[in-house]
């Protein structure tokens, strides 16, 4: 069965970074994908690369901080097209020490990189559970294993995804649905860029958006019979 008659992959955050470097590595496997992120001209811009490999692409421009749209928004697209990977990427970035940050920093961060992915999986998991099959990946941090200083809502964020992803998995292992946990180190994308992070690191020894999207691209096509529950990828530099 080809990919094109199993269903499309839904990625998150997909006009940049790692998320466009998965769009563009599952689209010369040859998956049909559904492309989402906020920004509509940089939305169109990665489905014309990705269309250069041959592959479908659809494209959903969503701000999946408007709590509100995201689970009718993503209903309707399930309703129309088979989605067999669902990949929330999409997440953002903060600095600051816990006893600083501002309740609408710390739930502006919560929104994005936590609820946000619940109500994708709400709107998406239905129809897997229909088909009695499906992949999700969640894209955690190092973050959500190890504390790092200055970064407490971003820790927190992502230490939840990890328990979201764990408890899914549990819950939806039944219905033939696999929920993988990807905890990258460091990577060299935009988010260093933000006006929410103020850091200074060698980017250089970063992981690369590439490297990360390969590792999701092999736990996608892992056999149905096989799950990587819980994945670390570091830069070989380590913690950075």
């Amino acid at each position: 069965m080809t990919f094109s008659e199993q269903g499309y992959a839904l990625i998150t955050g997909a006009s940049s970074g790692i998320g466009k470097a998965t769009a563009l590595a599952f689209g010369q496997t040859g998956i049909p994908l559904i492309l989402v992120s906020r920004s509509p001209d940089r939305l169109e811009a990665t489905a014309t690369e990705v269309r250069k490999t041959g592959a479908t692409v659809e494209t959903c421009a969503l701000d999946l901080a408007q709590v509100d749209q995201v689970k009718p928004r993503l209903e309707a697209i399930a309703a129309q097209f088979p989605i067999d990977i669902l990949v929330n990427n999409a997440g953002m970035g903060y600095t600051g020490d816990l006893l600083t940050t501002s309740l609408d920093d710390w739930q502006r961060v919560m929104t994005l990189n936590l609820t946000s992915v619940l109500l994708c999986i709400q709107a998406i998991v239905p129809g897997m559970r229909d088909r009695q099959h499906g992949t999700i990946i969640n894209i955690a941090s190092i973050a959500a294993h190890q504390a790092f200083p200055g970064w407490g809502a971003y820790n927190v964020s992502k230490a939840g995804l990890v328990a979201l992803s764990k408890t899914l998995a549990a819950e939806e292992r039944p219905h033939g649905i696999r929920v993988v946990s990807l905890s990258p180190g460091a990577v060299n994308t935009p988010i260093w860029d933000t006006d929410t992070v103020k850091a200074d690191f060698d980017r250089t020894k970063m992981l690369t958006p590439e490297i990360v999207a390969q590792t999701i691209l092999h736990t996608a096509l892992l056999p149905s019979q096989a799950v990587v529950e819980e994945l670390t990828l570091m830069p070989t530099a380590g913690a950075l």
